[in-house]
């Protein structure tokens, strides 16, 4: 009896599986540009042209003054791999505190201010620090967001693995010079 039930939680767990699959393949949100669980995936190879959807994110300080000054001060383009990428129209409706760059050449680059803070960020959190300004690196699948912790609101740059660290950099400098530092965990 006992193998019977082992039997039969085990192919349950396999149709389970296959189900979940089968919904992601229909549901076309699988694979790159696939939204991640905080929703901010914004690449998908191939996704080079026409305005560029982004999904809405919990934002609660996306329209702060902050985020304002950030948003000012941004580039017209970002550096990558030594190329100037400009930045990309974004598609209605455009959600609060957003900005994209990317073009024909260069899978989309998004940034997001005035984001919460996400459950990656932990007292034991591996940070790296870019042109003075903290950062928090978090990788899903072939993109990587880096949210910015050291300052008065949390800003995210969502991009292709293989970007670089260009783009972080060049906001750096902004938060750097626009934001006041603040601890990470006050």
């Amino acid at each position: 009896m006992p193998r019977l039930v082992l039997i039969v939680a085990l192919s349950l767990a396999v149709l389970l599986a296959a189900g979940v699959a089968t919904l992601g393949v229909l549901s076309g949100e699988t694979g790159p540009g696939a939204p991640t669980e905080r929703g901010n995936s914004t690449t998908a190879r191939g996704d080079r042209e026409g305005p560029l959807a982004l999904p809405p994110v919990k934002a609660p300080e996306a329209d702060s003054d902050e985020c304002g000054t950030v948003l000012a001060e941004l580039p017209d383009e970002l550096r990558v791999d030594g190329s100037g990428v400009p930045r990309r129209e974004l598609a209605e409706p455009k959600p609060a505190g957003t900005v994209a760059w990317g073009d024909a050449e260069h899978d989309p680059i998004s940034l997001r201010c005035g984001l919460t803070a996400p459950a990656e960020l932990k007292p034991t959190s591996k940070l790296m620090v870019v042109s003075g300004v903290s950062w928090l690196p978090i990788s899903s699948g072939d993109t990587t967001t880096w949210l910015a912790v050291d300052r008065p609101v949390y800003v995210a740059i969502t991009g292709p693995n293989d970007t670089g660290i260009g783009p972080v950099q060049d906001v750096s400098r902004i938060l750097r010079a626009e934001l006041p530092h603040r601890e990470v965990f006050e």
